[in-house]
């Protein structure tokens, strides 16, 4: 069994998000997988859905979880690390380990909570994009992602073409339907709705609208699965 431990890209450059805001610093958490080869071509970006992360293969060496894409990266894999450098990166605005809502303010010394920033997945794509300046990658082999991350991996074909020689989308899509973003507001409203949510703010008050957050991934689950599915 491969086991492997997070990395922490500080990257100082500041970063201008759509919404007109700028992260002036911010942390990226990843992990790799394999050897970067001295041309630095045969490198693989893998991007995560919305409640995954970097964590992409292997074990932790300190809580012991298997990455959740364990069963495609490895030596001898679909996603063969004899012959790939395979990135996972963790998106900011998450929860494991990347700057988001968690992280300090440097302006507040308090948790960002409902003062992060609203992020787009422009933002996230941008933000990896200096990340493989940081690895020296100029190209990508290929760019992988399901679900949200499919659209990730969209965005880099649409922002930098050039830097990706193949696009490997999974049960993704380009836009949402109105249905779906109405169920979104729906899912929203319940985190929202719930007492704990304390306005955004709940780092601060040391709780957690885990309510809200239940019936948010319960109608989100739903959404996610077709009749046939169910």
């Amino acid at each position: 069994m491969i086991y492997t431990e997070d990395k922490i890209c500080k990257i100082n450059k500041p970063l201008k998000l759509k919404s007109g805001e700028v992260l002036e610093s911010y942390n990226l958490t990843y992990e790799t997988h394999g050897v970067l080869s001295k041309e630095s071509d045969n490198a693989v970006l893998v991007c995560h859905a919305l409640n995954a992360s970097h964590h992409i293969a292997g074990i932790r060496k300190t809580s012991k979880d298997l990455g959740w894409w364990d069963n495609m990266i490895g030596p001898g894999k679909p996603i063969d690390t004899d012959s790939f450098f395979v990135i996972g990166v963790n998106n900011i605005g998450s929860c494991f380990g990347s700057t988001g809502p968690a992280s300090i303010n440097p302006k507040t010394g308090k948790p960002y909570g409902s003062n992060f920033p609203l992020l787009t997945v422009e933002d996230w794509v941008n933000s990896q994009a200096i990340f493989a300046d940081f690895l020296g990658i100029k190209k990508f082999i290929a760019i992988i992602g399901g679900s949200l991350g499919g659209m990730q991996v969209l965005q880099w074909s649409i922002s930098f073409p050039d830097r990706l020689e193949n696009a490997v989308i999974i049960a993704s899509t380009a836009r949402l339907t109105a249905q779906n973003i109405a169920f979104n507001e729906i899912a929203r409203r319940a985190i929202i709705s719930d007492k704990s949510f304390c306005g955004g703010d709940y780092y601060s008050e040391n709780t957690f609208p885990n309510i809200g957050l239940s019936i948010a991934r319960m109608l989100a689950h739903i959404t996610y699965l077709s009749q046939d599915g169910m």
